[in-house]
């Protein structure tokens, strides 16, 4: 009898911490968290999103409306950081972290946002949608870029190419379709300042 007792209390501790276990696993992400980064120059260059997947919808014109501002991603914010300062559109952009939003259009250029409220999830949203107006006071810079179309993606992915190791093409590629901005990382004139030091 005692050893029925001690078979019984081990199968409920057994038990028990079995269905602990199974409490504390949680289904996977529907847009698990991606990183990818890339050293261009003196420059690393990282991006931290969340990667949707098309499942069948329509995205873009649909899912992402045209003419409205989207996070380029999904859950939080898109964020790009940069361990030294570059150059995007023509404009010096200081390191650090920065948001992307994308603005697609149905034809023509897209707008991409580097935005200077990288640590600010949700900061633009209002009523459900992106205040534009606020964004637009908080950009850094807003690039103009032709969509290409592409073989058919999944996930939503950034990829950072540089075949001249100065010069990064940043790309997101999400469906059928892929944008892309250039980061000058700026590798001349800081081996320039560099040669001034001495």
């Amino acid at each position: 009898m005692k050893n029925y007792k001690s078979f019984l209390l081990a199968a409920a501790l057994v038990l028990t911490s079995t269905f602990a276990a199974f409490a504390q696993l949680q289904q996977p992400a529907m847009s698990p968290a991606a990183h990818v980064s890339q050293v261009v120059g003196f420059t690393k260059i990282s991006i931290d999103y969340s990667s949707p997947a098309v499942k069948g919808r329509k995205v873009f014109g649909e899912l992402v409306k045209f003419g409205e501002t989207w996070r380029a991603g999904a859950n939080s914010q898109t964020i790009i950081e940069f361990s030294t300062g570059v150059n995007v559109g023509g404009k010096n952009l200081p390191a650090g972290k920065y948001s992307i939003f994308v603005t697609p259009a149905a034809s023509g250029e897209w707008t991409i946002h580097l935005n200077k409220k990288a640590e600010s999830v949700y900061a633009y949203m209002k009523d459900g949608k992106i205040d534009e107006a606020a964004l637009a006071a908080d950009d850094v810079v807003a690039v103009k870029a032709s969509p290409a179309s592409i073989g058919a993606t999944e996930r939503l992915q950034y990829m950072i190419s540089a075949e001249n190791n100065k010069v990064a093409k940043v790309t997101l590629a999400w469906e059928t379709t892929a944008v892309s901005f250039m980061v000058d990382t700026q590798v001349d004139q800081k081996m320039e300042q560099f040669k001034a030091q001495f």
